[in-house]
């Protein structure tokens, strides 16, 4: 048998639910242009039920069996990322010592940036930038690049780096992602070895939860050298067992599903 180069287990979680989430819902519903955030995006912090979606999936860490409980934890260096992933972290008490599992922050793992479209709503980017909006509509969300932003490809080009890292450091660990709704698919899309039109037909089913669970478990009988293998996606059982509310806010700028 080859040399296992993959986690045991890999799990990928959304941030919980932030101020951002809400404030883009309140625009959308209000038809407003803009979404009205004091913060940068990437500053943007969970709002109190984000918190506490965060806690439920902390306790829900901590219950599992120890072997399967997450000893690295990697994050979008986002607030939100980071804040969930501490939390989960905490209230899990994953790891030995007060201090607990290592969070390690990775800007590869940010939200996908929206350039020029940044805190516009799907309104807005049609008033202001009509020519980008009918440009989004013919190429696709899977190629289309804002000016100054990035495409779905570019996001999954620094995903692949992460999974090279993953596998040359943490072979039989159990790895804990905290990203962001792109961030989840596009590891859908390398892991599940999709095409472009099974990833978006994924995505324009359901938008990822706040704090929903994609879990890949290590197959040694799979392929010809094993692989990771889906176990769940986006799965909401551990806010439903604390009786915490599932939110699937889109996050800032969405643009309408195509």
């Amino acid at each position: 048998m080859p040399e296992q180069k993959w986690p045991q287990h890999l799990w990928i979680v959304r941030h919980g639910q932030s101020a951002g989430n809400v404030a883009r819902d309140h625009a959308e519903q209000a038809g407003l242009p803009l979404i009205d955030i004091a913060t940068r995006d990437m500053d943007t912090p969970l709002s109190s039920l984000g918190e506490q979606q965060a806690r439920a999936l902390g306790h829900w860490f901590g219950a599992l069996p120890e072997a399967q409980q997450p000893t690295v934890v990697m994050c979008s260096p986002y607030v939100r990322a980071h804040q969930t992933a501490r939390i989960v972290v905490e209230a899990g008490q994953l790891g030995a010592g007060p201090a607990g599992v290592q969070i390690v922050r990775d800007e590869r793992l940010r939200e996908k940036e929206f350039g020029i479209l940044d805190r516009l709503t799907r309104v807005g980017i049609q008033q202001r930038y009509p020519e980008l909006s009918e440009q989004r509509a013919h190429v696709g969300k899977f190629y289309f690049r804002p000016p100054g932003g990035e495409s779905w490809c570019d996001v999954i080009l620094r995903l692949r780096q992460v999974l090279e890292t993953i596998t040359r450091e943490h072979a039989r660990e159990s790895v804990l992602i905290v990203g962001h709704q792109v961030i989840v698919n596009c590891f859908r899309y390398l892991l599940e070895r999709m095409d472009e039109q099974t990833i978006l037909e994924a995505d324009r089913q359901a938008d990822v939860p706040n704090c929903g669970v994609t879990h890949y478990a290590f197959d040694p009988q799979a392929g010809r050298k094993g692989k990771l293998c889906l176990c769940e996606a986006n799965f909401v059982a551990p806010l439903v067992h604390e009786g915490t509310p599932v939110t699937v806010e889109k996050d800032v700028p969405g643009a309408p599903h195509s």
